[in-house]
């Protein structure tokens, strides 16, 4: 069962926690979110799911910024979000679609007890201008039976900022001690 804009508004500061929020992007069945600043892009040719891949940061400026097509873009959105209770999902909202962008190219789908900002992976059809702060997609809940165990992984809960792939901690056991983009653990050997 999907929540209605009341209920929304009925869970927020217990279930929900959106931050900032604006009883303007309230939909009747969801609530819209917003588009940060700054992107990230891939720069390696070949990504590799075993490594960190090199990213690079742009600022979309208030004029715009033309998205090029095949190529994703790493966004995030301006609101922080926690969930506790419900199933929190994303979707581009119509308006966007309609314009040949998408929002997510496979995780819409957030975890119960989610605490952070929606990183956004952003892909284009065709070259089109995008703005900070336009209302790019939406986010809405999900009840949830059964018994619940909150997200708690520690690659993407309670980020801070936009993140690209971790799943090379998955793969590689060690690779936050081998990764130079990553804290060094000091409590550890150090490896030069």
């Amino acid at each position: 069962m999907i929540l209605s804009g009341a209920t929304i508004r009925d869970n927020l500061g217990e279930n929900i926690i959106i931050d900032p929020f604006d009883e303007r992007n309230l939909n009747p069945n969801s609530y819209n979110l917003t588009l940060h600043h700054e992107l990230l892009t891939y720069e390696e040719v070949v990504l590799d799911m075993r490594k960190s891949n090199r990213v690079r940061r742009m600022v979309i400026p208030e004029t715009g910024l033309v998205l090029k097509p095949n190529q994703l873009y790493l966004g995030r959105t301006r609101e922080r979000t926690e969930t506790h209770n419900l199933v929190p999902m994303i979707e581009g909202r119509s308006s966007i679609g309609r314009l040949g962008l998408f929002v997510h190219v496979t995780a819409g789908f957030g975890d119960v007890g989610f605490c952070g900002f929606w990183t956004l992976e952003i892909f284009a059809v065709q070259p089109i201008r995008i703005y900070p702060g336009v209302a790019i997609c939406q986010i809405f809940f999900h009840q949830i039976c059964g018994e619940i165990t909150e997200y708690a992984s520690d690659k993407y809960q309670h980020n801070r900022d936009i993140q690209p792939s971790l799943l090379f901690r998955e793969l590689d056991p060690d690779a936050q001690v081998k990764d130079p983009q990553l804290p060094l653990d000091f409590g550890t050997e150090r490896f030069d």
